[in-house]
């Protein structure tokens, strides 16, 4: 009875926070989105050229709606409403310390505090560069920061958040499904950055409406699940209130788009998944649960070097590979759900490879 009560708890501290994250999110968005209208705070150009800087007329013409009145930003709804669940649980259990309040506290050094850390500040870089993207008198800054710039924060990111691995955690081993752990060392370092890079291209999903959010939310259901049987509650409630301010982002985002992610949704949740994963020491099935992360990305990869090294053809109709099937005449919801049901299913598959390996 004793061991029932105790899953309960964790499944209570688990699932709460998510759901207290869900309607935080619904509450703070009237308010964001009164201020994100009325300050325009959507993009003035649609796509016109290529990552390679050459044209792009499909892609333009799938892009067509850009210049509709739909803001950037969304993204400020998934972690706001976090950081408020986290810090207001935070502080009950401080003005009301006791047994069920200390429990339900999960900020933690050892588990939570490093991934919001880098929800927090990745989210607030990527606010700067939807800000640039927007600002100016009755301007557009084409692509705000430069990509160079970006990376280059990614990576700045990446290696704040290896140093405290390696330095606060004592923590430099990833796990490989039925081989046991592999102490990674001086390569930690840069193989975190790495992977925390890849995440972050795989970004180009933020291109139709409603579809990051759903591919996030089960990616991140995914390792909330590898967390709590592991025995890592505290980070499995992190991962359930990212859900919960994913969903309630998703509930303004499903067609039309009430607003769209951006910059400050994509780069906060592609770094704390980074950090997560690490965290686990699930990253060999990262490339499963984020699938359609890394097969957006390298279909984007994919077509670049199609276009360089074969005389300008393509492998795809257009890249990145949603707007592909966009090209080829699926409504835009009809690949939204597509890319959900897949999304699901492989974060499903890689859960499982991961407790059980």
């Amino acid at each position: 009875m004793m061991f029932d009560a105790l899953i309960a708890l964790n499944a209570f501290k688990v699932f709460a926070p998510a759901a207290i994250a869900f309607f935080v999110g619904l509450s703070i968005t009237p308010i964001l989105t009164h201020y994100l209208y009325k300050h325009k705070a959507w993009k003035k150009k649609s796509v016109q050229k290529a990552l390679d800087g050459g044209a792009a007329p499909i892609s333009a013409s799938l892009h067509k709606d850009e210049v509709k009145k739909t803001p950037r930003m969304g993204g400020i709804v998934i972690w706001v409403s976090a950081l408020l669940t986290i810090a207001v649980i935070w502080l009950i259990s401080q003005l009301f310390p006791n047994e069920i309040t200390r429990k339900l506290d999960f900020l933690s050094r050892n588990q939570t505090w490093l991934p919001l850390f880098t929800l927090v500040i990745a989210s607030l870089v990527g606010l700067a560069d939807d800000l640039l993207q927007v600002a100016g008198k009755g301007g557009y800054i084409a692509g705000g920061l430069s990509l160079t710039k970006r990376i280059a924060l990614v990576l700045l990111i990446g290696a704040v958040g290896s140093w405290w691995f390696a330095t606060k955690l004592d923590l430099t081993s990833i796990a490989i499904p039925f081989m046991g752990e592999i102490d990674l060392g001086l390569f930690f370092a840069p193989f975190f950055m790495l992977v925390m890079l890849a995440l972050f291209s795989g970004g180009v999903i933020d291109g139709i409406d409603g579809l990051s959010g759903g591919v996030m939310a089960a990616i991140f259901s995914s390792y909330a699940g590898i967390a709590f049987f592991q025995g890592q509650i505290d980070l499995a409630a992190f991962c359930a209130v990212v859900v919960g301010g994913i969903l309630a982002f998703l509930w303004f985002n499903i067609p039309p788009a009430r607003f769209y992610m951006s910059e400050t949704g994509i780069l906060g949740l592609t770094a704390s998944l980074t950090v997560v994963a690490f965290l686990t020491r699930e990253v060999a099935v990262l490339p499963i649960i984020a699938l359609p992360l890394f097969v957006s990305s390298g279909s984007v990869i994919i077509q670049t070097i199609s276009k360089k090294m074969r005389n300008g053809k393509k492998v795809f109709l257009v890249a990145p590979i949603h707007h592909h099937f966009e090209a080829l005449g699926w409504p835009s919801y009809k690949v939204t759900m597509r890319f959900w049901i897949l999304s699901v299913v492989f974060a499903i598959i890689g859960m499982v490879i991961a407790l059980v390996g």
